[in-house]
């Protein structure tokens, strides 16, 4: 796994204008991201269950279904663990319907609620006891869905990369075999620059709340400036 940026460049490209993570952080920053107010980590219902279950929605669908299943799940009193897990399989499947894959969503849904309360009781316990390799173990949780529970959900120093993530470090000039490189290096770019980030939010930030924004920005980047392949980095690079 390479652990130096010059190991990761791409061959016959330039060497990137963004030598580490905490450039891209600043540079997204500068351009005006994150540009949505609706919760300080930036995904909806932070720190809360609501986190574990759109976590397990959005897969292969849109934000907006997820808030739809959300607000059913609400509407039928069943958006905790402890509710989830004794809550009958076709409830669930009416509730989580514009999600898209609702049969099998819905079974894993149950499961994983019924497993976390198993092992840990409570949501509160998990927040402080769950880990990445237990995530995994879990049938329907892969790396970007354990990592956003991490970060999202129990506040732990985790990156959450996604596609988006790659195609932006790609149209960087970086490239990488895996999402755990992505990972590493969005990491070693953040923690080898901890007073810069301070300054650069004028202030001490959680290293989980710098992730979670982090993720949040380059969603939002990838948005505006993200079509198929195209990729626009004219606003993070000066000219």
């Amino acid at each position: 796994m390479p652990r130096s940026s010059e190991t990761i460049f791409k061959k016959g490209k330039n060497l990137p204008l963004l030598a580490n993570s905490f450039e891209l952080l600043g540079a997204l920053k500068d351009a005006g991201y994150l540009q949505t107010t609706r919760d300080p980590l930036w995904w909806p219902h932070s720190g809360t269950e609501k986190v574990i279950i759109g976590a397990l929605l959005t897969q292969q669908t849109k934000w907006e279904r997820v808030e739809e299943s959300l607000a059913l799940l609400e509407e039928h009193g069943i958006c905790s663990l402890d509710v989830l897990a004794s809550t009958d399989i076709e409830t669930i499947k009416h509730c989580i319907k514009p999600s898209g894959f609702y049969n099998t969503k819905a079974e894993r849904l149950k499961l994983l609620a019924s497993n976390i309360v198993e092992t840990y009781g409570d949501f509160v316990t998990f927040q402080k006891e769950t880990d990445r390799a237990w995530l995994l173990a879990q049938k329907g949780i892969g790396m970007e869905s354990a990592d956003s529970i991490l970060c999202y959900a129990c506040y732990h120093p985790m990156m959450v990369v996604d596609s988006y993530t790659s195609r932006l470090l790609d149209a960087l000039g970086y490239t990488f075999e895996n999402y755990m490189q992505i990972q590493e290096w969005m990491h070693e770019g953040i923690e080898a620059n901890e007073n810069r980030v301070r300054a650069l939010y004028g202030e001490d930030v959680p290293l989980s709340k710098v992730y979670a924004r982090f993720h949040g920005k380059i969603v939002e980047f990838a948005k505006d400036h993200i079509n198929g392949k195209r990729v626009d980095t004219s606003v993070l690079i000066p000219q």
